[in-house]
């Protein structure tokens, strides 16, 4: 029924335009837009959620619990929510603080330990949420610029581009990375190798490897002295143990056979529950700390996960995928190069200035549609579809929730962030990583 197909689009629209306009209120709109789909799916049996042959329950019933416990990957809810504990427990042991702290001791000048700590961000982000990441490095970045008594406004927008960047590599680095995995069934070792190629992890390394050197000709004129910090001490190592726990673990399960779809989060959620009977009983917290620290999890990008999931979840169902895939490879004709730069560009800007959260969900199928109506390999444009939308979002200091974060940062210390100060570093670091990573992705898998 075409009209279904237009009512969902309508939806779809309308909840993508109050999301834009109304960051600090997206998750009511995503969840008022789920509900509308769930709802109807619900009055008209069949019409959006196909029902099977073989259903005897009640139709409206089935409508509901479909997009519920099937259009909605709780696996990459899992792993999301596990990660994010394990990475508040990370924060807390002062781990990273203490790595940190080493690599500016060890380092010839203040220049290289500023690019040392950029690239440690980068590594830290590979495993932990981008946020956390900043929220971990940015203590240690201000030390040292009020040190070398530098403005370090500059080196908070690096910590968020770096972390961003970095995020993309692994299936646990960031959600977008996690929803990539859940529609093309890779595991956590497929994104190092592929059907025998480097896979997205080494394509994101060259990247990084670009834009360490455009921050090192950037910091170089602040980078002459020697500086000595203290080291800070650590609560426990404990978290850093579950942190490779989570990692070693997921890559075993990746070897292992199973058609059980929860296997990797339920794994990550029990580690992040070992963590927290830890920091209640090891180290004697209150139950009001353990709500605090479970409180203070990003919840709201759980929800917004929520209803992404079920409204995306309903225009797939419906068909209007099928129908843009089929419009843009139209357009692309029979040219891989064209649909290559077109999904590439097009990521970019839009990741630029919206959440690549509901724009990855929603162009995954688009991509893989368009490489196989034009008889590809998807990983080409599903990769490329990856790299622009994770990477696009440095492009501007509201295009992820670490950019946003860092300008809070340098905002509380007294160095409010413009617009046109962030383009100015953020711009071409976007430019030349992206387009590093773009070329090194063609050569691997065009």
């Amino acid at each position: 029924m075409d009209f279904i197909k237009w009512i969902v689009l309508g939806i779809a629209v309308l909840m993508y335009c109050f999301v834009i306009a109304f960051q600090n209120k997206k998750v009511w709109f995503t969840s008022i837009a789920a509900l509308l789909v769930i709802i109807l799916g619900m009055i008209l049996p069949g019409s959006i959620f196909p029902l099977p042959e073989t259903f005897t329950l009640n139709q409206h019933f089935y409508a509901f619990s479909h997009s519920i416990f099937e259009i909605i990957n709780w696996n990459v809810i899992l792993i999301y929510l596990g990660s994010m504990i394990i990475a508040s427990l990370f924060i807390y042991s002062k781990v990273p603080a203490r790595i940190a702290d080493g690599i500016v001791n060890s380092s010839k000048n203040t220049g290289l330990a500023i690019i040392a700590i950029l690239a440690m961000t980068g590594i830290i982000s590979i495993f932990v949420e981008n946020v956390a990441t900043v929220l971990v490095m940015a203590p240690i970045a201000l030390a040292l610029c009020k040190k070398i008594k530098i403005n370090p406004t500059y080196f908070m927008i690096g910590l968020a581009v770096m972390s961003n960047l970095e995020g993309t590599a692994t299936l646990v680095g960031d959600p977008p990375s996690m929803i990539f995995a859940s529609y093309s069934g890779y595991n956590f070792n497929d994104f190092f190798f592929h059907n025998g190629k480097m896979s997205i992890f080494f394509i994101i390394q060259a990247g990084l490897l670009v834009g360490c050197i455009y921050f090192y000709f950037l910091f170089a004129k602040d980078g002459k002295a020697k500086v000595e910090v203290d080291k800070t001490n650590v609560i426990s190592w404990f978290p850093f143990a579950l942190l490779l726990i989570m990692i070693f673990g997921l890559a075993g399960i990746s070897f292992i056979p199973s058609d059980f779809p929860y296997m990797s989060g339920l794994f990550v959620i029990s580690l992040g529950i070992i963590g927290l009977l830890w920091y209640r009983f090891v180290q004697k917290k209150a139950f009001n700390e353990i709500l605090t620290l479970v409180k203070e999890l990003d919840w709201e990008t759980i929800f917004f996960l929520l209803g992404i999931f079920v409204v995306v979840g309903g225009i797939q169902e419906v068909g209007l995928l099928d129908d843009f895939a089929h419009f843009l490879a139209g357009i692309c004709g029979d040219s891989k190069l064209l649909g290559f730069v077109i999904i590439l560009i097009v990521s970019i800007v839009i990741s630029g200035f919206v959440d690549n959260v509901p724009y990855i969900i929603a162009m995954l199928p688009v991509a893989g549609g368009m490489a196989q109506t034009m008889n590809l390999n998807q990983e080409l444009f599903l990769f490329a579809l990856l790299v622009g939308s994770c990477l696009g979002g440095n492009l501007t200091p509201f295009g992820a929730s670490a950019n946003v974060v860092s300008m809070g940062i340098v905002k509380n210390e007294g160095y409010p962030m413009k617009f046109s100060g962030w383009l100015k570093v953020a711009m071409p670091f976007t430019v030349i990583t992206t387009g590093t990573a773009a070329i090194v992705l063609w050569l691997l898998w065009a």
